[in-house]
């Protein structure tokens, strides 16, 4: 504690060894050389990444450059086809429109190529979608040929405007100085290109007043940038821009504009329009030229300071890491001829106190340094006399003499002190062996009768030791146990996860709750469930096991029941809960299964068949087991309980007292293991609510089913007396009536008179009689099927109504076509009378032989079936043939009803496979 504390209150400096000491010495003015020569890369490399980044902005201004020019051009053949629609103007304008488009895909790769920022490939995401708003606007001519110069103005400023934005930045004065030119003969461009336009419009209609207001505003904003041009610009593009004004087609141009100028009379030479459009061309194609080789200067401009910077920054880094290297040269040198002696007494201290008395210091100075060398000499003699006692008494321990001790006299001070605690801890060794050894009696008391099974095994996968609990649960003796490799006994399935976590053992990782599945002697399954851990230095696995068969068993049969109470639950056809009983009960005993019930008539009914995994051979009706199967389920019928024939076991389902049923088990091949036809009987006992529950939908099921189709026979019945009796007598009361008419001397009489009212209310009793007839059951059903019948009740609908029948046939089943037609009468009448909807759509598909309806209207919504809507009525109908209907009425917003209606089932199979005797 007091060297912790001595060490931790000595300076830094005196920590450090000698040699980094010199270094510091040496080294502190580099380290100072080098943060300057760090200091001045960094700056280097941000001015070389501005410039880079520059460099990157300009070529992607250099595209977006391209686009404004192949907007203006398409600006011009645009106006051109305004003004002078045909073939040729067209064609111009549609290839005009091409070259834009290309310009823009170019320019937004170049932008997301580069990654320049998102904002410049929005703002030209921004123009595509403004050129293409305007070009469908021209295709329709609703433009005239000002207002689209403008609108074709608009699209080239926000591209100049990015463009400028891109060459914003300014490295360097020659940079800044090339991008003024760039832009400023852009901008010359671009007034020159609007002024083009403007020009082409008023010379292609001479006859109208001169209005030289707008083409004057380009010239002004023209010679504005032009002058900015000449600021910045090299002498040769100044050169070049003084031939392209002063010379032919710039003269040309200048005379047009002196003409508008001119407030005079119209002279005679007045330009025509295409005169106009072919100098003015002539004109900008060399200022774009001028504009090409501005660019090409800035390019050149930014290539250039890139370059230089580069070069500069390797230059000095080059010196600086020479001089650097120089230093620490020199500094390595001297370091080496001071520590070198220091070294070597280091060395043999460390190899001292490392245990190691072989090291000898040859380092024989007469200084302080072989002062310390002569010490370290005397006491490797004192440790070589140290070691010999100590290995002195290991080898005692070895050989079991633990009455050995050392000899303490022959050392003086700390040495002596040591050996003394080396005596004293050699008796209580002794002492501590004597109690190890009754742990260890206790511990085999414990192994050899704890109930758990408990071995010892080596990573080679055999058993070293295990506890003879091993051989009550397995039923082998110890020696088989031992004698073979542990996956013998193993399950075939389970052998490779148990290799899995052998190897995880192997490789020191603790193993807890593993579980796998062993043989016993009688060729029965048992579950254990594992706990282990490895000892890798010494090959072993030391493992404890519990016998967990019965709780397994117990969690896969509730595992099973849940799954048939949620199949239950959910509403499954009976015949799907039948079947997935017999698949559990097939998955928990590992064979064939089915549920039969036994009938009035003495047979018995298969109502759910499974086979042992997919193994078709082990069908229960269809082997030779099919005898044993039926002598098993005669004698449960017989005796209300389990019984076993050969490979097959039947348990009994009693449902309220009554025995309704049985579920048989069968294996193929093996016989069936102990115990069978308890865990069969227990487990059908679990499901036989399940099962009663199944059989009682299915036979509400029918029963709506009956109910149903008996009312449906009824409203056929009255529709049909009606139709042959009270209608036929109507019409014969109207026939006599028109013939008594007919004897009537004076039609304006007061008989006559009467005699037209009583015929007016028989036609409307008629009618009236003839739309309840109808309502009952529609004679268009039953002759044309479901699509005509809808046809007429949405002619006869107060609202319109709007149909899209989608039917793979001509007819359905007649339950599905009077269910589905009445259904979407009952709705049309509540969107009339309750929603008071403007509209209702009916739309109707057949899939997969389901016919699938939807009934929406744009009503007031807030249906409900609790509410007395008769949606009820609506939705026992429907699922008493097995469909589904779903409402969906928020208020408001309108009612939507989508029904599935499906084939009708087919008829129960009644035929008994397994009579009884």
């Amino acid at each position: 504690m007091t060297a912790n504390t001595n060490a931790g209150a000595v300076p830094f400096l005196a920590r450090l060894r000698v040699g980094p000491k010199l270094m510091l010495l040496v080294l502190l003015p580099v380290t100072v050389l080098l943060s300057f020569t760090a200091f001045t890369a960094l700056a280097q490399w941000q001015e070389a990444r501005t410039l880079r980044d520059f460099d990157t902005a300009i070529e992607v201004s250099f595209a977006a450059s391209e686009v404004g020019g192949a907007v203006a051009r398409e600006r011009i053949a645009a106006v051109q086809a305004r003004l002078s629609a045909g073939p040729g103007t067209l064609g111009g304008r549609a290839r005009a429109q091409r070259v834009t488009d290309e310009a823009l895909r170019h320019a937004f790769g170049e932008a997301v190529d580069r990654q320049v920022g998102s904002d410049v490939a929005g703002d030209l995401d921004a123009v595509r979608r403004q050129l293409h708003a305007l070009r469908v606007q021209t295709g329709t001519g609703s433009l005239d040929a000002r207002t689209l110069t403008r609108r074709y103005e608009v699209v080239q400023n926000k591209v100049l405007d990015t463009v400028a934005r891109l060459e914003a930045g300014r490295p360097t004065r020659a940079a800044g100085r090339a991008a003024d030119a760039h832009m400023a003969i852009l901008r010359a461009v671009a007034a020159t290109e609007s002024e083009r336009a403007e020009l082409a419009i008023l010379f292609h209609a001479p006859g109208e007043r001169r209005t030289t207001a707008a083409a004057g505003r380009w010239t002004e904003l023209e010679k504005s940038q032009l002058r900015r041009f000449r600021l910045t610009a090299s002498d040769g593009l100044k050169a070049e821009l003084h031939a392209a004004i002063f010379e032919a087609p710039g003269r040309e141009v200048r005379t047009v504009r002196d003409l508008l100028a001119d407030t005079g009379p119209r002279p005679a030479d007045w330009p025509s329009y295409d005169s106009w459009l072919s100098h003015s061309e002539r004109y900008v194609d060399a200022l774009r030229g001028i504009q090409d080789r501005a660019a090409r200067e800035l390019d050149d401009t930014a290539h250039r300071d890139l370059r230089a910077i580069r070069a500069r920054a390797l230059t000095e880094l080059g010196i600086s890491l020479a001089v650097l290297a120089l230093v620490t040269l020199l500094a390595l040198a001297l370091r080496r001829s001071i520590t070198r002696p220091l070294g070597q007494v280091s060395a043999g201290a460390r190899a001292l106190s490392q245990g190691d008395l072989s090291y000898d210091i040859r380092y024989t100075g007469r200084d302080e340094l072989g002062d310390v060398a002569d010490t370290f000499r005397e006491l490797r003699v004192t440790g070589e006399r140290l070691a010999d006692e100590i290995r002195a008494m290991n080898t005692a321990i070895d050989a079991g003499r633990l009455g050995h001790r050392a000899d303490v006299d022959s050392f003086d001070g700390t040495w002596a002190q040591l050996l003394g605690g080396m005596n004293g801890t050699m008796a209580s060794f002794a002492a501590a062996h004597g109690r190890r050894r009754r742990a260890e009696q206790e511990l085999e008391s414990i192994f050899n009768l704890s109930a758990d099974l408990l071995c010892i095994s080596g990573v080679d996968g055999y058993f070293k030791r295990v506890n003879p609990a091993f051989e009550r649960t397995l039923g082998y003796p110890i020696e088989t146990l031992t004698s073979r490799p542990l996956l013998d006994f193993v399950h075939e399935e389970d052998r490779d996860k148990t290799c899995e976590a052998v190897a995880l053992l192997a490789s020191g990782t603790e193993v807890a709750e593993f579980e796998n599945r062993y043989l016993r002697a009688d060729g029965t399954e048992c579950w254990l469930q594992w706990s282990a851990r490895p000892v890798p230095e010494e090959g072993l696995i030391y493992a404890a096991a519990r016998d967990v068969t019965e709780s397994r068993r117990a969690a896969l049969e509730q595992s099973a029941l849940r799954r048939v109470a949620t199949a239950v639950a959910r509403g499954v056809p009976p015949a799907d809960v039948f079947r997935k009983v017999a698949e559990e009960v097939a998955a928990l005993l590992g064979t064939a299964a089915a549920v039969l019930r036994y009938e009035s008539d003495g047979g018995v009914k298969i109502l759910g068949i499974a086979h042992a995994r997919g193994d078709e051979a082990a069908e229960i009706v269809r082997t030779t087991r099919r005898e044993a199967a039926r002598r098993a389920v005669t004698a449960v019928a017989r005796t209300w309980r389990s019984a076993r024939s050969g490979t097959c076991v039947g348990a009994p389902i009693v449902v309220e007292g009554c025995l309704w049923g049985v579920v048989v088990a069968a294996s193929l091949l093996d016989p069936l293991p102990g115990g069978t036809e308890s865990r069969l009987a227990d487990f059908t006992e679990l499901i036989a609510t399940a099962i009663a529950n199944a059989d009682s939908r299915a036979q509400l099921a029918a029963s709506r089913a009956r109910v149903v189709a008996a009312g449906d026979a009824s409203r056929r019945r009255i529709e049909r007396d009606l139709h042959d009796g009270v209608q036929q007598r109507l019409v014969s009361l109207q026939l006599e009536l028109r013939m008594a008419q007919t004897l009537v001397a004076d039609p304006s009489s007061e008989l006559a008179r009467q005699l037209d009212q009583l015929a007016k209310g028989l036609d409307d009793t008629f009618h009236d009689l003839l739309q309840v007839a109808r309502g009952i059951h529609p004679s268009i059903l039953s002759r044309g099927g479901l699509g005509p019948a809808l046809r007429a009740l949405a002619r006869r609908c107060a609202v319109p109504v709007e149909l899209d029948l989608a039917f793979g046939r001509a007819r359905f089943p007649e339950q599905v076509e009077v269910a589905a037609y009445y259904v979407i009468s009952e709705s049309l009448t509540n969107a009339v009378k309750h929603a008071r909807a403007s509209v209702v759509t009916v739309a109707g598909q057949e899939r997969s032989g389901v016919l699938e309806l939807v009934i929406r209207d744009d009503g007031a919504g807030g249906a409900e079936p609790g509410k007395g809507s008769g949606l009820i009525g609506l939705i026992d109908r429907v699922e008493a043939i097995g469909g589904r209907l779903t409402l969906t009425s928020p208020p408001g917003d309108g009612t939507t009803l989508s029904v599935r209606l499906p084939p009708t089932p087919p008829e129960e199979d009644a035929t008994a496979v397994l009579p009884r005797s």
